[in-house]
């Protein structure tokens, strides 16, 4: 009966030269590392056992000799320098001088003299002229070492040999087909390569949003699955795309889902990798990148943050032609778009800077399309919470609708992290599920900071902090152009010592009327504070620069002023940037300041209107904030009435509640996104 636990026998190896083990030859840095002991062996033993302490001949045949606490002194004539060695009874009489601890072994003492200086005859003579019980014994001899020079002067040597060695060992790794490691390799591209081996798991369906890109980049991943469909009609292959976009809103997640997409290999690498201490790395790199795409081809190559290596060669102030930079640059532009031929290699490249990219480096042929990648939308930002929400316990009957209205401007990344931050601060509360109250705390976390109720403030600084928050909630409300007041709360939030929060309209143009409005709000602080207390305090600064800004943005980019005229002098290629000059003449400039100080008094005179208008409401509202410290706009509703105009948060909310219920676990991708 066959045994079916017998372990199976190993193949039999017939070949005698796999058989034989390979011979190790000598170890040469063996002996170097003797020698090297050998040389740290001799300086420690050379240094002694102690070390002695310096002092002049003079201090020393005054009071060390006379005092009877020497034993010998050592003369060396051929280094004229004196050794002294005290009595061993005596050591505890110096501990002070070697830092509280006791001397063993010797030298002690050691003094130098000239080369006139007679030891026999100074030394003798004192010795003879002391009492019997204070004479030490005298020693003049010579040093002679042999082997001291011949080891000084062959560490130097023997390091240089070793650091050969290290430095050519991996020359002959790389030399016999080994990747290897060391500054031999320095220029050889850090791309990471994907394959299918590689298991990357994002694809376009793990990417919530970015509909208009998705479709622009499916259409390469496409193409290069299926390129009969496009040159059968006479297409060609797209070189490159840019995607471009803020920070946070998922560009190289959209390249991570392209490698998971596309069944070609997929080069990944960051523009910061280019960059080197070494004269010419960059370039090397680059054209070691390429080299590798084309034997892979066909392949999409991704650098991350191209604006690293891109920027604008013109903008390099301080920099000459020679600058590496440059240089990488060069060979880039090169490489996308030269004599060589790139057939089968798509660049995909991602940057937050458009504006800063070199010309050269942004036209057809390099980069064929610019795909955006924007601030997601209210539908957009529903589906990433979608995403994100997946493995988050929700309380029962959870209205996500909600959270996407209240995050207007976040990015995917800012979403990600709201759902983050709300699961830690429901776990810090021991709570087993995730309610809304805990998503709010986060979006009041992430945008306003940490709260810090332990700081102290006096009971008149509140009082103007309270007024100063109930002016900018009043105007916003009364005035129906402006962002509508969400929360306003008195409780210090990072460097601030109040915060509102709004709820601002997402809109794709604004008017003159509401850019009005709006400035008004933002002064309404500033206003209070002058109508309770007679005078104003440095609490306005970020309402001031925010207020200096806008006027200045209405008058010379939006061409809102009627006096200086439809004139904007906004530069978006930011080839204005390094001008030592302004576009326009002092006249001008004169001109533009008093634009700017009349729609700031204006937006001022319409904030004072208000709130003397609705003094009683806006009193109210300062007490409700003094006792409650966070007020919502159900209160304002309460005080002023129903909002007119613009955006009612009140009755989105009521919309929002009679919503169906949300499943606690919606159906989503599995991977989030960044």
């Amino acid at each position: 009966m066959e045994n079916k636990n017998k372990a199976p026998r190993e193949p039999q190896n017939d070949n005698p030269r796999r058989m034989r083990q390979p011979r190790r030859g000598f170890n040469w840095f063996s002996l170097v590392y003797l020698f090297l002991l050998l040389g740290l062996a001799y300086m420690w033993s050379s240094t002694g056992t102690s070390d002695p302490l310096k002092r002049e001949w003079l201090d020393v045949k005054e009071t060390l000799l006379t005092s009877g606490d020497v034993e010998k002194v050592v003369y060396v004539r051929n280094e004229r320098k004196g050794e002294i060695f005290l009595k061993q009874g005596a050591l505890d009489k110096y501990k002070n001088l070697y830092g509280g601890r006791e001397p063993k072994g010797g030298p002690h003492f050691y003094f130098l003299v000239s080369d006139k200086f007679d030891a026999e005859g100074q030394l003798d003579g004192l010795v003879e002229s002391l009492p019997e019980e204070q004479r030490f014994k005298v020693v003049v001899e010579e040093h002679k070492s042999y082997w001291g020079p011949i080891i000084e002067w062959l560490i130097f040597p023997l390091m240089l040999l070793l650091m050969f060695f290290l430095f050519m060992r991996p020359m002959r790794n790389m030399s016999g087909g080994g990747a290897g490691g060391g500054i031999f390799n320095v220029g050889k591209s850090q791309a990471k390569l994907y394959e299918k081996s590689n298991n990357v798991k994002v694809t376009f369906k793990d990417v919530a949003g970015m509909e208009e890109a998705k479709v622009e980049v499916k259409e390469i991943v496409d193409f290069l699955k299926n390129p009969k469909k496009y040159t059968s009609l006479g297409g060609k292959i797209p070189k490159g795309a840019l995607l471009v976009g803020p920070p946070g809103t998922g560009k190289t997640l959209l390249a991570k889902a392209v490698a998971g997409e596309a069944d070609v290999p997929f080069f990944s690498m960051s523009g910061s990798d280019f960059v080197e201490m070494f004269v010419g790395v960059g370039a090397s790199r680059v054209r070691d990148l390429f080299r590798q795409a084309k034997e892979k081809a066909p392949c999409i190559v991704f650098i991350d943050e191209i604006d690293a290596v891109g920027r604008a060669r013109s903008k390099n102030a301080g920099f000459t032609s020679n600058d590496e930079r440059e240089n990488t640059l060069n060979q880039l532009l090169t490489e996308m778009d030269g004599f060589g031929s790139n057939s089968g290699v798509i660049i995909l490249a991602a940057t937050n800077r458009a504006d800063i990219l070199d010309k050269a480096l942004m036209r057809a042929g390099r980069f064929d399309r610019q795909i955006h990648v924007d601030l997601p939308e209210l539908k957009e930002r529903l589906d990433i919470f979608k995403v994100h929400l997946r493995n988050i316990k929700l309380a029962p009957g959870f209205q996500i609708d909600f959270l996407a209205k209240q995050t207007p401007g976040f990015s995917g990344a800012d979403i990600a992290n709201v759902c983050n931050e709300a699961a830690l601060i429901a776990a810090r509360k021991n709570k087993v599920v995730v309610e809304k109250q805990d998503f709010l705390d986060a979006i009041d976390r992430i945008v306003g900071g940490l709260e810090r109720k332990s700081k102290i403030i006096t009971p008149e600084e509140k009082n103007t902090i309270a007024h100063h928050e109930a002016g900018h909630a009043t105007v916003s409300w009364l005035l129906p152009n402006a962002n509508p007041l969400l929360k306003v709360t008195i409780i210090p939030r990072g460097q601030s010592l109040g915060a509102a929060w709004y709820l601002p309209e997402e809109r794709q143009l604004t008017t003159t009327e509401q850019m009005m409005d709006e400035m008004a709000a933002t002064i309404g602080g500033r206003v209070a504070e002058e109508i309770v207390n007679g005078r104003i305090s440095t609490g306005a600064l970020s309402d001031l620069e925010k207020l200096t800004k806008q006027a200045y943005a209405m008058v010379t980019y939006f061409g809102m002023s009627e006096k200086v005229g439809n004139i904007s002098y906004y530069d978006s290629t930011g080839s204005r940037d390094m001008a030592f000059s302004k576009p326009y003449s002092e006249k001008t400039a004169e001109l533009i300041d008093d634009e700017v100080k009349r729609l700031i008094e204006q937006a001022h005179a319409t904030a004072l209107q208000v709130l003397t208008e609705n003094r009683e409401g806006f009193e109210r509202l300062a007490q409700l904030l003094l006792e409650r410290e966070v007020v919502f706009s159900e209160d304002l509703e309460d005080i002023f009435g129903p909002r007119k105009g613009g955006v009612d948060p009140n009755k989105m909310l009521r919309e929002d509640a009679q919503m169906p219920e949300t499943q606690e676990t919606p159906e989503t991708p599995e991977t989030p996104e960044a």
